[in-house]
């Protein structure tokens, strides 16, 4: 069985990080925007051009 590469597994532990802060937060009772999770994962380049995006529709 292959080892993961440490950039593997850093990005695992920033994603489990994130949903366990999201969820966290859903417990205590704040609203979260469904968009979070969905760009939870992807690589840096989509991340930036969704931003992006979010800032010119402002």
């Amino acid at each position: 069985m292959p080892q993961p590469s440490l950039d593997k597994k850093r990005r695992y532990y920033v994603r489990m990080r994130l949903a366990n802060y999201s969820a966290s937060l859903r417990l205590e009772g704040f609203e979260l925007k469904s968009e979070v999770s969905d760009v939870i994962g992807q690589d840096k380049q989509s991340l930036v051009a969704h931003y992006r995006r979010l800032s010119q529709a402002q």
